[in-house]
């Protein structure tokens, strides 16, 4: 039976504030854990006005108070952002707070230009190049080695289930190396999809916690009662990538009905390109889509993507998908 997660980027939209934003994530994971879903994980991204993520362990640790029982995490840290030292530390004060429940998915994209590096002190490209040893260091740290010149306290001896993230080969060779579960960023990246699951699972070097390679795939899925509700519900999200490639990214916009026939051909191209990882319709046709995807990768969970201007129209989605998905296996 394929397991079903949900991905938050804390969306703001316009007219909205940072505030409500966070309230809103808390009402999604507080249904995301009645609906039996297995993870919420929160996305890094820094100085985007339309995302208030940025502070990710600060987010985790309010939403962990908010709910009893489903596993929170990052989905992801981009560990070049930081030093493994001080997320061993927030990490290790997730998994006190919240024992048993604390996911910490890693990422390499250093996604950020000269303004950023300077606002994080950070050489972000060089770091990216140290990111395999990053990786290394942080498990290390985790499991408090006896090699290690300082020790994390908090995180020594934690209990936190380490991911690899990725959307190229890259991280699929390196989850593999380090036998470590791998999530990939099929909603905004299809395009080396099939090859880096292929990948990982022929490379997958047994380790200490993970014995057989385990897959999560990340799918956007929009699911209302009519499919041209679903379609206008999807719409904000689609504008808000298109506003992304564009370079002019923002707060979440109101939703638009038949916003792609208004789009000129490359922009209607790169969407479709990204629906190859999307399920936009009825709950039946959601199902459908979602069943034919799991089989298609395999995977063992199944993390849902996809904000939406109204936050209650994305909380009715969930509801709908995991009800109509309560039979789909892999």
């Amino acid at each position: 039976m394929t397991e079903f997660s949900v991905l938050d980027l804390v969306p703001v939209r316009e007219g909205g504030s940072v505030g409500e934003a966070l309230a809103t994530a808390t009402a999604l994971v507080q249904k995301a854990e009645g609906l039996g879903c297995k993870r919420f994980w929160v996305a890094e991204h820094h100085a985007m006005e339309g995302i208030a993520g940025g502070a990710t362990s600060v987010v985790l640790a309010h939403i962990g108070n908010a709910t009893r029982t489903i596993r929170i995490g990052s989905g992801g840290i981009m560990l070049p952002n930081h030093t493994p030292f001080q997320i061993a530390e927030q990490f290790g004060t997730l998994d006190a707070l919240f024992p048993g429940r604390i996911d910490l998915g890693l990422g390499r994209a250093p996604g950020a230009g000269p303004e950023l590096q300077r606002a994080l002190r950070k050489n972000l490209h060089a770091a990216a190049e140290h990111f395999p040893q990053d990786v290394v260091e942080l498990r290390a740290l985790l499991q408090g080695s006896e090699d290690l010149a300082i020790q994390a306290t908090p995180g020594r001896g934690a209990n936190v289930e380490l991911w690899m993230l990725g959307s190229s080969l890259f991280g699929a060779q390196l989850a593999a190396r380090l036998g470590l579960p791998y999530a990939f960023a099929a909603h905004f990246a299809p395009d080396h999809l099939d090859a880096a699951l292929a990948l990982y699972r022929r490379d997958f070097q047994a380790s200490e916690t993970l014995d057989r390679p385990h897959v999560m795939v990340a799918m956007n899925v929009f699911a209302a009662d009519t499919r041209e509700e679903a379609e206008t519900l999807a719409s904000s999200q689609q504008q808000s990538f298109v506003a992304l490639r564009s370079g002019s990214p923002g707060k979440l916009k109101a939703p638009v009905e038949n916003y792609t026939e208004s789009l000129p051909a490359p922009a209607r191209a790169m969407l479709d390109h990204l629906g190859q990882a999307a399920a936009v319709g009825t709950p039946d046709a959601v199902r459908k889509d979602i069943h034919a995807f799991a089989k298609r990768t395999g995977a063992d969970e199944i993390v849902l993507c996809g904000a939406t201007f109204d936050p209650e129209a994305r909380l009715r989605s969930l509801e709908l998908t995991i009800e109509a998905c309560a039979t789909v296996a892999a």
